[in-house]
């Protein structure tokens, strides 16, 4: 309301509870450095900002009986750091499920004896077009090549080829694995070659090893990549398939090119052709599918003779287009399963390029199988018994990774948040927007009793001393709060600053100026902070300090209300806990009309207290009373006042 029409009086008080400490929230020098020449102080890439660059070029074979992947690659690794290499540093994954893998002794859970392989098998690893035989370590999840010669700075290149084998994991694989249905195995295939690490300005290499809870941090380039399986099998990857004519019939390459046209889903392969020869372009042997995934920090693929396949058109801003499709066993057929698969990536989609950023790639494909929920550049692999609500929500966060961290590609293995958090943040918003909310509103299970409102959801998580904060490095976190710290606040923080701070005007600026300048770059925690500040105008380091670097609570409280009639009506309102926030007090007079005040976060600035004075007779005042904002005690949001 206007002030011409609300006159208040704001009386500051001592502080009588040393819980709450201006000094503390509002402290100053939150940064502990200045912006760089890599990363400016505005938030977005310096002007000397770098970061190297690899391409691949992969060719794998699956063995179907025995359950192995032999493959080849070739590294095209280019150096644009200032610095000279004296080695490179490649990720392993496949020797996490080693039995003496460090991924073994990281969490409670332990894998039983029968759920391990033997990781990968090198056959040769050398270097440059003359195959000298390489100088190399393996240390776990992680190899170590050592160079003769160091790898010049500023545009140095080398080349890197592997020949590799491993045993594919079975349904202990967690996010790669092969099971087995009604119509043959479903193979997931992830992590499945040495990846080079990052080099970056911050901690030259980032050689994690591989511990399950923080996921990847890769380099961007382009890859060519190769899959040769038996000819009855379908595969299914990241990327655009480059020989369809070899690996599909006329028909389907047909009807591929209907669904390209096409709003609604249209049949590639239906559940009628599985198991049916005609549906495979030769009858013996086998095929090799061919993809190319440009720009992109990796890919992964599924494989097997029991899918069915549909696809449809996406629809992209300026006019562009895009393919969602979708491969499933029969057992996960029908509208009320696998068979609206495709519109929901398809919308998915389109709203998340509409709202934030264009979808780059041509083709996005939801896969089903046991990996339950994992996300790569161009696929996500998707629950095999996932339903109706559940199909939704898991297809929306798995392809919203695509833009976190698949095109804003920060560190998911030291900072899980700028992962998880911000794709589960913009799932909110996607099931509001998705076919009038058919599915809205999306909220977390977790904390069903405080019936599904975010605000009274996020309580026992802030009263829970053992809990770990957000800026805990993602294999940090314990399994039992992983979800809360990783997921939930990360993302109920965004969606209290854009709708309770920012505004969604000004944060929604923001957020997108954020994406924008970092697309397929490589940000850090300060980038994201400083961004949102610069691009919204708001010091926003209270927010980030309570928030982020701490569990702080908020308990905001009325108390001595009474009326007077010269003055009108006075509430004091008392800061009980070390948190703030801005929030809106509603006063209602004895006929029912309400007049509505926001006290922003300035209100706390100096004072633990506050008195306000507002015009006229009221008979009861209310903190919150939406409950929008997480306060932890909501007995003492209301007041009554004395006639």
């Amino acid at each position: 309301m206007r002030r011409s029409l609300l006159l208040l009086s704001l009386t500051a008080a001592v502080c009588a509870h040393a819980q709450y400490k201006p000094s503390a929230l509002f402290a100053p020098e939150f940064y502990t450095g200045r912006g760089t020449l890599q990363h400016s102080a505005n938030g977005a890439p310096g002007p000397a900002y770098w970061q190297n660059r690899v391409d691949y070029h992969l060719a794998a074979i699956i063995d179907t009986s025995a359950k192995t992947l032999t493959g080849t690659e070739t590294i095209d690794y280019t150096n644009n750091s200032p610095d000279s290499l004296d080695c490179v540093w490649l990720q392993l994954e496949q020797n996490t499920y080693k039995p003496d893998a460090r991924s073994n002794y990281a969490t409670p859970f332990h894998p039983s004896p029968d759920q391990h392989t033997t990781g990968y098998a090198f056959d040769e690893v050398t270097i440059g077009q003359t195959g000298a035989k390489a100088d190399y370590i393996v240390a776990d999840t992680r190899m170590q090549i050592r160079l003769k010669k160091p790898l010049a700075p500023k545009g140095g290149k080398i080349s890197l080829h592997i020949r590799y084998r491993y045993q594919i994991p079975g349904d202990f694989g967690g996010r790669t694995d092969y099971t087995v249905t009604q119509n043959g195995t479903i193979f997931e295939i992830a992590q499945w070659y040495p990846r080079m690490s990052v080099y970056d300005d911050s901690r030259g290499w980032n050689n994690l090893p591989f511990l399950g809870p923080g996921e990847f941090y890769l380099e961007y380039g382009d890859i060519d990549y190769s899959i040769t399986v038996p000819w009855d099998m379908i595969v299914a990857g990241s990327g655009e398939l480059l020989n369809p004519g070899d690996v599909l019939t006329p028909a389907q390459v047909s009807r591929l090119a209907a669904a390209r046209a096409s709003d609604k889903t249209v049949m590639i392969r239906s559940v009628a052709e599985v198991g049916d020869p005609a549906s495979r372009p030769v009858r013996s042997g086998t095929l090799t599918w061919k993809f190319r995934m440009k720009n992109t920090r990796d890919v992964a693929f599924g494989a097997s003779r029991a899918y069915v396949w549909d696809a449809a058109r996406v629809n992209l801003p300026e006019g562009k287009k895009s393919l969602a499709m979708s491969v499933y066993p029969v057992e996960s057929q029908g509208d009320q399963a696998w068979g609206r698969a495709t519109e929901y990536l398809k919308k998915s989609m389109e709203y998340f390029s509409e709202k934030w950023f264009v979808y780059p790639y041509p083709v996005a494909v939801n896969e089903a199988g046991i990996a339950g929920g994992m996300e790569y550049p161009g696929i996500v692999f998707d629950g095999i018994t996932d339903k109706g609500k559940e199909l939704y929500w898991v297809t929306a966060h798995e392809i919203g990774h695509n833009w976190f961290p698949m095109i804003v590609g920060s560190d998911e293995r030291r900072y899980g948040w700028m992962d998880e958090g911000f794709n589960t943040f913009i799932d909110v918003y996607a099931s509001d927007n998705f076919n009038h909310g058919e599915y809205a509103p999306k909220r977390d299970a977790e904390y069903a009793e405080h019936g599904g409102n975010p605000a009274d959801e996020i309580l026992p998580i802030l009263s829970d001393t053992n809990a770990p904060v957000i800026m805990t490095t993602a294999d940090g976190v314990p399994e039992k709060y992983r979800h809360s710290m990783v997921y939930f606040k990360p993302a109920f923080g965004l969606v209290l600053l854009r709708e309770q701070i920012l505004g969604p005007d000004r944060f929604d600026y923001a957020f997108r100026e954020y994406i924008r300048h970092w697309a397929y770059k490589h940000p850090k925690p300060d980038d994201f902070f400083r961004s949102m500040e610069n691009n919204a105008g708001e010091d926003l380091a209270w927010f980030w300090r309570e928030w982020f670097f701490h569990n702080w609570t908020l308990d905001l409280s009325l108390k001595d209300a009474h009326y007077d009639a010269a003055k009108g009506t006075s509430v004091t309102v008392v800061n009980l806990s070390r948190m703030a926030l801005p929030c809106k007090l509603v006063a209602t007079s004895a006929s029912g009309a309400s007049v509505t005040l926001s006290l922003p976060v300035e209100t706390w600035v100096q004072q633990s207290q506050v008195t306000l004075t507002l015009p006229g007779s009221f008979t009861t005042i209310t903190l919150d009373p939406d409950h929008v904002i997480p306060d932890m005690d909501r007995s003492n949001n209301t007041i009554q006042v004395p006639n």
